[in-house]
């Protein structure tokens, strides 16, 4: 069986299900961010140009490096750069407040990126897809539409945070009551839906465990590296560099899987590397935020038994 040639199963109910569940995740997004969070990002730049940079150039170039290392075949490939393409999820605030870093750049940087995101997916997929050996001809056989596309992701990220956002700016007491609730029935519809797209086409998953779970535990820590090192070498504070490592280790692979539904018939490959993604990438957050967190603490009490002493 050749991973290429195959077509996962997905009713168009399905990925309507998931446009909603997407929208709901953009949306709560959106009301936990304000105005005030784009004019920090303008005073303070930083921050927000070295997680940029690690997400929009590092990311796909060391996924595309990879996936030559591994030797990997044309849609797990496409399926690893897609991934990587994709924008931050929101999930990322989540494990920064749990591993103590800084929650207010997070949702600052989440929101500015998803913005960017609408027009940058479409040209970063095309570029680093068209430049693969394999993944190079999958795209042509689809004939992928960047401006379709770029609709697609507008409809499902750009308009839901428009709302948001309005609602936010206009009735701050009413997001701020119902933000909480949205961020976790969103996350819950998403991984929902992610286990449900497996489940369905479990003889397929079962096939290609191997290569894919590989592929994708060494991409997702590849991923959280990049966004440590490069806080780091940017000389970016402890708490910076945990909203900045989960900011760019923690993608919106949810998104990257309606988009292969949408775009690539539901090529296998592609569909299996990021619904697998979208649960390890969770998984692997929460122990990186948990270890962390437990590190953070037992330096701050040695450090108080230090003064104490």
């Amino acid at each position: 069986m050749n991973i290429d040639e195959v077509m996962l199963n997905f009713t168009p109910g399905s990925l309507i299900a998931l446009s909603v569940v997407l929208g709901l995740i953009m949306f709560g997004i959106a009301l936990d961010t304000s105005i005030d969070d784009f004019r920090a990002v303008a005073k303070a730049p930083k921050p927000m140009i070295v997680a940029l940079i690690a997400q929009i150039v590092l990311l796909p170039a060391i996924t595309f490096g990879l996936t030559l290392l591994l030797n990997v075949q044309g849609s797990i490939a496409l399926g690893m750069i897609l991934v990587a393409c994709c924008p931050p999820g929101n999930v990322s605030q989540v494990l920064t407040y749990r591993s103590g870093g800084n929650v207010a750049l997070s949702v600052s940087m989440t929101a500015v990126a998803n913005v960017l995101y609408i027009f940058l997916l479409p040209l970063s997929l095309s570029f680093w897809g068209n430049l693969h050996p394999t993944g190079s001809e999958l795209l042509e056989a689809v004939s992928l539409n960047g401006w379709q596309m770029m609709l697609e992701i507008l409809l499902v990220i750009g308009l839901p945070f428009a709302v948001g956002l309005t609602i936010r700016t206009r009735w701050p007491r009413f997001a701020a009551k119902v933000q909480p609730t949205m961020r976790w029935v969103s996350l819950a519809g998403l991984v929902g839906f992610i286990v449900a797209a497996l489940v369905g086409n479990f003889s397929y998953f079962i096939a290609w465990i191997g290569v894919v779970l590989l592929a994708v535990t060494l991409h997702d820590a590849i991923a959280l590296a990049i966004g440590y090192a490069s806080a780091r070498v940017g000389g970016l504070a402890v708490r910076e560099r945990k909203a900045i490592t989960f900011e760019v280790g923690i993608r919106n692979a949810g998104l990257g899987l309606g988009l292969v539904f949408t775009f690539f018939g539901g090529l296998g490959g592609m569909a299996i590397v990021a619904g697998w993604w979208g649960i390890w990438d969770i998984v692997a957050g929460l122990v990186v935020a948990g270890l962390w967190a437990q590190h953070t603490k037992k330096k701050q009490a040695d450090a108080t038994a230090e003064v104490a002493a």
